[in-house]
């Protein structure tokens, strides 16, 4: 959570979008940024629970595959409205799966779930596999940029992340025309995350704030 921020912070000093994979090491759950903490702890058995940068309900986390994808503001993705960006992101996933024979499709509407379970239900252009959902996110939009973080759960099938992650690019560049370069955090930027991380996501007071 705190590298996002940071990433957020620094995009348009990057100049250039950057799509990050990552995992995790214990199983947590997020959620977030306007959630009620007292609801949330009441809502899941999991822990720790953190405060998300970005909207959206509880994401459980263990062995999900987890993404940001970071824009700048003069990105074409940073004018598109909520549900384009909502829409366009998960029309990439959907898209990285058929490329490994996968059939998915885009949650036509919005299916009411249990308040703050993000799973359970599904919001409009989630990503679902057999009428399930396997895809959300959730957004945050500022001057600074545009944030998308999100959560694939994937298919109980024969599949491996490496594969969906080569898709996810490969198809960038085919449909995009996008040129990957492998990102490393720089000095300021570590030193921003580490800063967030220690003072704010690791602390009870941030995450229970409201």
């Amino acid at each position: 959570m705190a590298l996002d921020e940071a990433l957020l912070e620094n995009v348009s000093r990057l100049g250039k979008p950057v799509l990050r994979f990552y995992g995790w090491t214990e199983p947590a759950a997020t959620f977030g940024y306007f959630q009620k903490f007292s609801e949330v702890e009441r809502a899941t058995l999991l822990r720790p629970l953190i405060r998300r940068p970005t909207g959206g309900g509880i994401v459980p986390h263990d062995a999900d595959w987890t993404y940001s994808f970071v824009v700048p503001p003069n990105h074409e993705w940073y004018s598109l409205k909520a549900i384009e960006s909502y829409r366009r992101v998960h029309e990439w996933i959907q898209n990285a799966f058929e490329k490994l024979k996968i059939e998915t499709e885009l949650a036509p509407n919005c299916k009411k779930s249990l308040p703050g379970q993000c799973f359970v239900g599904n919001e409009k252009f989630d990503l679902l596999w057999h009428g399930k959902k396997i895809a959300g996110a959730a957004q945050r939009r500022n001057k600074l940029g545009l944030l998308i973080q999100g959560s694939v759960q994937p298919p109980p099938i024969s599949l491996t992340r490496t594969d969906w992650e080569n898709a996810m690019r490969g198809l960038a560049q085919t449909d995009w025309k996008i040129k990957w370069s492998e990102f490393s955090p720089d000095a300021v930027l570590q030193e921003r995350a580490n800063g967030l991380s220690l003072q704010k996501y690791s602390q009870n007071s941030y995450n229970r704030k409201r």
